[in-house]
């Protein structure tokens, strides 16, 4: 067996090298978050990008089966935010030199919701005079929509597959047409030849999820040649159909524990990439986003929604932040990055430096 340290200095990894890091306890696991932290100093640097985090809609026709917002789930409070409180949001983000927002809603197809981000995205653009970046997490649309919002100014999009498993997919996701993992991987692909820097994520710790799928997810990750990536530990969440297998859940503490692992990982997987601190990590340790950073994360997003409609975009249970206004999450965040021995690339945007790369290739 191949020693753990000659694993680390690799710059290819195999299937089974994946899952001796993602296993890696004690002295494994110190080394791993070791060198994870040296490649990210080495590659992409110290500095953190904030990305404002604004969930104007969590109206969604989806109903993925453990998701707290899903079409299905009766219980939840739907909102549509006002324009003129998104572009606030916004413009909090610019005066105080975030560098890029995030628009992110539930997954809508329908004519008005695609005028409506489209006109957002110009409005942003022009308040901003064109400094503010933007990052769309909008779902599976067509591509005629996603080239038009990115004619208008969008450069980034997210769009989680959530598990590179065809069958847990089909495990997670209702078995319909309206829930395709090829249709997600289409989606990807498109989003892709429109331009976009794009990212995509997995849930960490799923029932029915083993070391090999999350090895296959990184692998995933590379061979589709990703800019960016958004992942964290799964949470459950009461009102869904996947809480019934909550007995096969790892504990809290295993899962935060398997998402720094898969951060790290990735880091020295795709070295040049934008890694998320997500905050599903938050959820389970007050200073999981930090923790991430310090070994393998660039990238925070603080949520700018208005406060009214945080508590109704729950997509798990326990997500943190929801009674913060934007000053005092931007504060917190401030303070929490230079204790994880970082800094904040201020009036940036943060492009992922493999996607310069790779459109330089």
């Amino acid at each position: 067996m191949k020693k753990f340290d000659d694993i680390l200095a690799q710059l290819e990894f195999s299937r089974e090298d994946l899952i001796r890091m993602l296993e890696a306890e004690g002295a494994e696991r110190t080394a791993l978050f070791s060198a994870a932290a040296a490649r990210k100093e080495a590659v992409v640097g110290k500095k953190v990008y904030f990305r404002g985090l604004v969930e104007f809609s969590n109206e969604c026709s989806k109903d993925c089966l453990y998701c707290g917002i899903r079409h299905s789930n009766a219980k939840v409070v739907r909102y549509e935010a006002a324009d003129n409180d998104i572009l606030a949001a916004c413009r909090f983000a610019w005066e105080n030199k975030f560098g890029s927002v995030v628009l992110q809603s539930g997954e809508l197809a329908t004519s008005f919701f695609i005028d409506r981000v489209d006109s957002l995205v110009k409005k942003i653009k022009e308040l901003s005079n064109g400094e503010l970046g933007i990052t769309l997490s909008c779902g599976e649309q067509s591509r005629e929509t996603y080239q038009r919002w990115f004619a208008s100014g969008a450069h980034r999009y997210l769009l989680r597959i959530e598990s590179s498993n065809p069958e847990l997919y089909a495990k997670i996701h209702p078995n319909n047409d309206h829930h395709s993992f090829e249709k997600r991987l289409e989606c990807l692909r498109l989003l892709k030849e429109c331009g976009y820097q794009v990212g995509t994520g997995v849930m960490i710790g799923l029932p029915f999820q083993t070391m090999g799928d999350l090895a296959d997810d990184l692998l995933f990750l590379k061979r589709i040649d990703v800019d960016m990536v958004g992942m964290g530990p799964y949470i459950e969440h009461e009102d869904t159909p996947l809480y019934k297998h909550r007995d096969l859940l790892k504990t809290k503490q295993e899962r935060f524990d398997l998402g720094l692992r898969m951060v790290a990982t990735l880091r020295l997987l795709m070295p040049d990439i934008n890694i998320a601190a997500a905050t599903a990590l938050q959820a389970i340790d007050p200073a999981g986003r930090e923790k991430a950073v310090k070994i393998g994360a660039n990238i925070i997003m603080p949520n700018l929604t208005p406060s009214a409609f945080r508590k109704e975009y729950q997509l798990y249970e326990d997500k943190p932040c929801l009674d913060e206004d934007a000053d005092q999450c931007r504060n917190c965040l401030e303070a929490r990055i230079e204790l994880a021995g970082s800094e904040i690339g201020y009036g940036e945007w943060g492009d992922s430096k493999h996607f310069e790369n790779r459109r330089h290739d």
